[in-house]
């Protein structure tokens, strides 16, 4: 859940931008690299297949998540450069996060990310951490709408993951079964 409330932070802006205001990203795969001041952090790499609907659905995630969380979180856009100043309470600290996105059209960006923490949070009292993301084509044949392929390979849906529903399955493929309900060993695929 941390990750994609940090990807719905920062692909779609930020929380506090209105939705007609939050920048709309070229739909395709997009490859970020995340990387962290701690030294045990190794930048990593993830991909993502975006569409209209995954911006959007992950856009309102956003906003959701950090109604109950943040007593503040304003950000502003002018021209291709946004600011963003947040408090949230999370897990007993209060973390303070200032931060830029620089884009590049609609086919790149970068987000810098400055946050304090009081007290300190698993151990850390500040971090830094810069987000670039570069689109890199057309979706993977197969792929649909906010897949994420992670940086040890593991697959998962945003969409999924979020609680949406399945509402582009990749052609040839069937309908996940309802929560709970087992697949029935009788059905052919089709």
């Amino acid at each position: 859940m941390r990750i994609l409330l940090l990807l719905a932070g920062l692909l779609v802006g930020a929380p506090g931008v209105h939705a007609q205001d939050f920048p709309k990203l070229k739909a395709g795969l997009w490859e970020m690299e995340r990387s962290a001041d701690r030294p045990t952090h190794q930048p990593n790499r993830m991909t993502i297949c975006l569409d209209d609907s995954v911006q959007k659905q992950m856009f309102d995630m956003g906003m959701g998540a950090m109604k109950g969380m943040c007593s503040k979180h304003d950000f502003a856009f002018s021209g291709n450069r946004g600011k963003g100043d947040f408090v949230c309470d999370i897990a007993g600290s209060r973390m303070h996060s200032k931060s830029t996105i620089a884009l590049t059209g609609n086919t790149a960006y970068r987000t810098e990310i400055r946050t304090t923490y009081d007290p300190p949070f698993m151990g850390q009292t500040e971090s830094l951490s810069v987000l670039t993301a570069r689109h890199v084509g057309a979706c993977k044949p197969g792929q649909r709408g906010g897949d994420i392929v992670m940086p040890n390979g593991q697959t998962f849906n945003a969409r999924d993951a979020m609680g949406g529903a399945m509402t582009n399955p990749p052609a040839g493929s069937r309908p996940r079964p309802p929560a709970g309900e087992r697949p029935r060993a009788d059905r052919q695929p089709g």
